[in-house]
């Protein structure tokens, strides 16, 4: 057994499932579960949002570890379910090295993904859904469609220049505020605020709050603190964002 190629394979299998998105209590099992099957059952995983330490104690041999770096990564469901579904193929009947490479490399490769057009769709349909929860009606439901698809041309346009998570928030925050007041200031009869909220809502980080709180449930609690401070800094990137547009438009007299 070639351990250091296995624990290569066993850290970059983890690694591609924390920039999926995945939960830490499953990239931590996953690798271990990765390192039990070939026959190494003194695998020792640590995890938490921004790096992935694995290590082993190989017989005859002083222990070996790898240490990944995660960057800055959003939720990719479809490539979660691949990989999650690589590791329990594995642990269930172990392939050659070689041949795991390979599979993990396809599915690395394949940048499955919904398209621009319907990405900015769903950003369209969730800003003009929540309007109608908020008690707007169909105006606000309209303009807030309309700072959805905005904050979905800004967000992915930043996505492209690798901007960071707040910086692109709080970007896009100030445009769906501001083209929320243009349209109002335009004619159109709608309540601006409920126009605002809705379509911020495409901004809440509402699936890293719900992984912050389960990694915390689940006793990681180093992780959890780091994700509801990630999740915090986003909710003030929003605030920042939107009330730098409204302060430019009540200097300039479009907003009361």
């Amino acid at each position: 057994m070639d351990y250091e190629e296995l624990l290569n394979f066993a850290t970059a299998l983890g690694y591609r499932l924390q920039m999926a998105g995945a939960e830490i209590y499953r990239v931590e099992e996953s690798v271990h579960r990765v390192l039990t099957a070939y026959g190494v059952p003194t695998g020792e995983v640590f995890a938490i949002p921004n790096c992935l330490t694995a290590s082993i104690a190989t017989p005859g041999r002083h222990p070996l570890t790898r240490i990944r770096r995660v960057g800055f990564h959003g939720t990719d469901i479809y490539r979660l379910e691949r990989l999650n579904e690589l590791s329990r193929r594995i642990c269930a009947d172990p392939p050659p090295l070689e041949e795991a490479w390979k599979q993990l490399r396809a599915i690395t490769a394949d940048t499955t993904s919904y398209s621009f057009p319907l990405q900015l769709l769903f950003h369209a349909a969730a800003a003009f859904s929540f309007a109608f929860f908020f008690g707007g009606g169909l105006p606000e439901a309209c303009c807030a469609a309309f700072s959805g698809l905005s904050i979905g041309l800004i967000v992915t346009f930043m996505e492209k220049l690798n901007t960071n998570p707040f910086f692109k928030t709080c970007v896009g925050g100030f445009f769906s505020a501001l083209v929320a007041l243009i349209l109002v200031g335009i004619g159109i009869q709608a309540n601006p605020d409920i126009i605002i909220i809705a379509a911020l809502m495409d901004l809440v980080p509402g699936i890293a709050f719900t992984n912050a709180i389960r990694d915390v449930i689940a006793g990681d609690m180093v992780s959890g603190i780091s994700k509801i401070a990630e999740a915090l800094l986003i909710g003030v990137a929003i605030a920042l964002g939107t009330g730098l547009s409204l302060v430019l438009a009540r200097l300039l007299g479009v907003a009361a």
